[in-house]
């Protein structure tokens, strides 16, 4: 069940989503609470108050729940942070679904955006739709949130999302400049305290569902107190490969192991030995284009270890980051060593033409171009994804439009295709993600839109799954909305030991004759009509087979020699055994009854003639499907008897 898409409803059986009953909350409470403050000063381990003759709000007690920083070792050895009333809102509810791969280069991408915790801060979500967000996790291996702040936590939305798609967080711990120094001589002061702050560190990862630590010590340490530096990282590694099997602990390449601030940009001996005690090594940016195959001859059988930095920035980059980005990661590719690209927010930030979605889908597709796909998901059934990007202008549900209030919250994201980018026009269909359109369920869909003839298909790249297929029967089901002389089909493709690969198509129809070269078969889906959308399902056995490639296939009925405009909308996409398929209506859930639903400090304005609120929870599986309203927990509040 997934937690951060739960629905709710109130007042008056008014239906609205659980995005809007949550910002109701947040609006209700800046009323009485300004942000200055709701986010707590350096002093309380929070982000800056605006203003410091305004009193603090006490992190213990109710607020909207937000993400924040944790600014002194007093703070992070006090363990305070697990006595704030923000601490359970900030845990990740998403497991991780797989390990880094040990025979390949990685790419780690370091988030660093205006200084961290913007719209991301806000755990259940804000209002503009605006806010920066990443959808190309199958390019990337490890996710790094990044800011000044001595202890960095990942906000759960990034957590959620980057786990959902198989990538590893790590949150960052840096210290820098003379306060840095002086937070290290505090902290490394003996052995002991070296350790007490490692399992500090570790307690915070493992607690909030986040896989480790970026370790960024960016300040002179006193030659003195070296040992005790590497006793941290040792000991930090050590306990949090315990707590939490697969988890990792990087060295940045700032301070050397004699103390000295001076970046080396390869691994060598002035760096070698952090090296040696955790999980990898973060290169400086300004490395020259010899250093990647120096440093992989120096980590030997530890090569993929080894995450040369690029700044998108491109201050001081190999090859000036930005739009020649693949400059460096050619580079790094042909060397065999991994890559840590920093600041991807660049395109977001200097507001790169002609809009933030197409120069993002512009940008990461450099890196497709010079390091290939290093995702390949779904891995296990049921799959389901209706390709919201976490953010939007609306919220439907089976086609009915429940919300038209814009909308932030990333952990909402679901599985993003892996659209290819297209920016020469040439293609007949142009396909993309769109948020205004309208939605089957979520805030999005996939929009194919240009001209096509009768005797022409297009194809185009969704997902790249690896699923096992067994001698159960599996449902493909998928909603469309287009015009009646618009088809969409889903073409799978598959492959076997023994039967080498194949496609079969599934489709509303048959495509004219001149198309089927490009399957083995076509299954005729049956239709649903629900709320002018048209949803398809079929069943297929393919016993020993490996779902490997799930793409669209769009095809006109009418065998015409000229071209029209083609407009088709995909809202949904769904596969599932025949288990699961049984298991629908989630008969697996206890019944409503035996639900225990508690509310505190809620604060919501209703009209003065409403006379109770009634609160539903209504339950969604990874498949996508809700269950009834009529089966869902709820909790009635008599307002009469309050007054």
């Amino acid at each position: 069940m997934r937690g951060d898409l739960l629905r709710a409803y109130f007042s008056r059986r008014t239906l609205v989503s659980l995005y809007n009953l949550f910002f109701t909350i947040s609006r209700t409470l800046l009323t009485s609470f300004p942000l200055s403050l709701i986010m707590p000063n350096s002093n309380d381990g929070g982000a800056d108050s605006e203003s410091e003759s305004v009193p603090l709000l006490d992190l213990s007690k109710p607020s909207s729940p937000i993400s924040f920083p944790i600014k002194s070792l007093q703070y992070l050895k006090s363990r305070s942070y697990f006595d704030s009333f923000h601490f359970q809102f900030n845990r990740s509810t998403v497991p991780l679904r797989r390990d880094l791969p040990n025979n390949r280069p990685r790419v780690l991408v370091c988030h660093d955006m205006k200084g961290g915790y913007v719209e991301d801060k806000w755990v259940q979500g804000c209002e503009n739709d605006a806010g920066y967000a990443i959808w190309h996790w199958y390019l990337m291996d490890v996710f790094v949130y990044f800011s000044h702040s001595l202890v960095t936590l990942p906000p759960p939305c990034w957590t959620n999302t980057a786990h959902r798609h198989g990538v590893k967080v790590l949150g960052t711990f840096i210290t820098e400049w003379d306060e840095g120094k002086a937070a290290c001589k505090e902290m490394l002061a003996t052995k002991e305290s070296a350790q007490m702050y490692a399992e500090r560190l570790s307690e915070l990862a493992t607690s909030l569902g986040f896989d480790g630590w970026l370790i960024n010590i960016e300040n002179e340490i006193d030659k003195e107190q070296i040992p005790n530096l590497m006793e941290f990282v040792s000991h930090l590694t050590e306990v949090l490969h315990l707590s939490t099997p697969g988890s990792l602990v990087i060295w940045y390449d700032s301070v050397t192991v004699h103390g000295h601030l001076k970046w080396q940009d390869h691994l060598n001996e002035k760096n070698k030995p952090f090296f040696d005690l955790c999980d990898g090594i973060f290169m400086n940016y300004t490395w020259k284009e010899s250093y990647p195959k120096l440093s992989a001859e120096v980590a030997g059988d530890r090569k993929y270890d080894v995450y040369m930095g690029i700044d998108v920035f491109g201050r001081g980059s190999f090859g000036g980051g930005q739009w020649t980005v693949n400059t460096a990661l050619d580079l790094l590719k042909r060397n065999n060593v991994s890559a840590a690209i920093f600041a991807p927010g660049w395109v977001y930030e200097t507001a790169q033409p002609p809009n933030f979605h197409t120069a993002q889908n512009k940008w990461w597709s450099l890196v497709e171009k010079s390091w290939g796909i290093v995702q390949t998901y779904p891995q296990a059934l049921p799959f389901y994804s209706d390709f919201n990007q976490g953010f939007g202008n609306h919220v439907s549900l089976e086609g009915r439009q429940l919300s038209d209030a814009p909308w932030y919250n990333i952990s909402c994201q679901s599985l993003q295709p892996l659209l290819e980018f297209k920016e020469d026009n040439t293609d007949i269909i142009q396909v993309t993600i769109d948020t205004r359109d309208a939605s089957y369920n979520g805030g999005g869909n996939i929009v194919f839109k240009g001209r096509l003839k009768g005797d022409v298909y297009f194809t185009a790249r969704l997902f790249k799954p690896l699923l096992q297929l067994s001698s159960s029967p599996i449902t493909v089901s998928y909603s469309v909305k287009s015009d009646e002389t618009f088809k969409l089909g889903l073409l799978l493709s598959f492959s076997s030991a023994s039967h080498g690969t194949k496609s079969i198509l599934v489709a509303p129809q048959e495509p004219i004759p001149r198309l089927d070269h490009m399957f083995l078969k076509c299954l005729v889906t049956s239709e649903q009509t629900v709320s002018e959308w048209t949803v398809h399902e079929t069943s297929l056995v393919m016993d020993e087979h490996t779902l490997t490639e799930i793409s669209s296939f769009c095809y006109r009925t009418e065998n015409s020699t000229k071209a029209s405009e083609y407009v088709a909308l995909l809202g949904h996409i769904s596969i599932k055994d025949h288990v699961q398929l049984l298991q629908q209506n989630f008969v697996s859930l206890p019944p409503a009854s035996s639900w225990v639903i508690e509310a505190h400090n809620i604060e919501l304005m209703v009209d003065s003639d409403v006379k109770g609120v009634s609160f539903v929870v209504q339950p969604c599986g990874e498949d996508g499907l809700w269950r009834k309203l009529d089966d869902s927990p709820n909790l009635l509040v008599d307002l009469e008897g309050l007054s």
